[in-house]
């Protein structure tokens, strides 16, 4: 099933908003548009940098697109192939047919993706979803990493911040682009609402009514119950297992004002992962790299300079 797309028009150009950030890069770089049918599925990537140099993986999260990294792969293209790739049922990839958004799927999308794209040594960096899809992968395939980086999420999250999320994403559909903007803003006051709006130009469709909805599969999430004690407890030590598993260099990077991802569970995880280290972004909730791109490229590349 593929979804529908009603492009929404642009009205802030990403350099100059690069450059409203005070951001640092050449040129007017854009990103090729790519897609690549792994396991059945159709999968939509930005490729934004040159073949022959070291590849820089990057997964969004829930409800988001691959441009979701757009600051930060403009200002990384220069030194690295960076590939921003948009996860089953979000952004411009294919809607699973069946409705699989498992785990299990993500990660045969993932090392689909990597073997045919044949990327070895590589960096991986995710966010909240794609964060906990990051670290599972890492923990099959570390030794084909040559770093990892998850962003604000753990084996355990904070539900009143996750339910919050899921809140704001559940709005099956608005009258505008400007009323999402508005709830937006609501949600995320950190964030400049020309930004705001950048990023969910990104993440909107236009519908056949004049309305505007998610570009992310409606169906994800519709089947959600919520799990027992039980259940949550052996899903969260399996999840504190796998991090066990992973050796290669790690870096943990949390919004300084994150209500999903806790520094406690930033510091046991490195208490817990061989090669492990966290770094906190201020002036930044979940979403990291849009609340303060800067200081989360600052973060990032500190970490690199230490990677052979």
């Amino acid at each position: 099933m593929t979804a529908p797309v009603g492009e929404a028009p642009r009205t802030i150009d990403l350099i100059q908003a690069a450059k409203n950030w005070g951001l640092h890069f050449k040129g007017r770089p854009s990103p090729k548009d790519k897609h690549m049918v792994v396991n059945s599925m159709r999968l939509h990537y930005l490729d934004w940098g040159i073949k022959g140099r070291q590849p820089m993986l990057l997964l969004h999260g829930g409800g988001q697109t691959a441009h979701t990294w757009d600051f930060f792969s403009l200002c990384m293209r220069n030194e690295y192939r960076v590939l921003a790739l948009d996860q089953r049922g979000h952004g411009d990839s294919e809607w699973s047919p069946v409705c699989d958004y498992s785990e299990k799927a993500h990660q045969e999308d993932i090392e689909g993706f990597a073997n045919r794209m044949k990327l070895d040594k590589f960096i991986l960096i995710g966010l909240s979803m794609g964060g906990h899809n990051a670290y599972v992968y890492a923990s099959k395939h570390w030794n084909k990493l040559a770093g990892l980086i998850i962003v604000d999420v753990g084996p355990e999250v904070i539900q009143k911040g996750t339910k919050k999320i899921r809140d704001f994403t559940s709005t099956d559909q608005l009258a505008s682009i400007d009323a999402f903007v508005d709830r937006a803003a609501s949600f995320n006051p950190l964030r400049p609402r020309d930004m705001l709006r950048r990023s969910l130009e990104h993440s909107l469709r236009q519908l056949l009514n004049g309305n505007w909805t998610w570009k992310a599969d409606h169906r994800i999430g519709s089947n959600h119950t919520d799990p027992t004690p039980q259940q949550i407890k052996v899903d969260t030590e399996r999840k504190w297992g796998l991090l066990k598993d992973i050796h290669c260099p790690t870096l943990i990077i949390r919004g300084a004002e994150s209500d999903v991802f806790s520094n406690d569970v930033a510091e046991r995880m490195v208490r817990t992962m061989t090669n492990a280290r966290v770094a906190t972004v201020t002036k930044a909730s979940h979403t990291v790299m849009g609340d303060n791109p800067p200081e989360f490229e600052t973060k990032v590349r500190d970490f690199l300079s230490t990677l052979s």
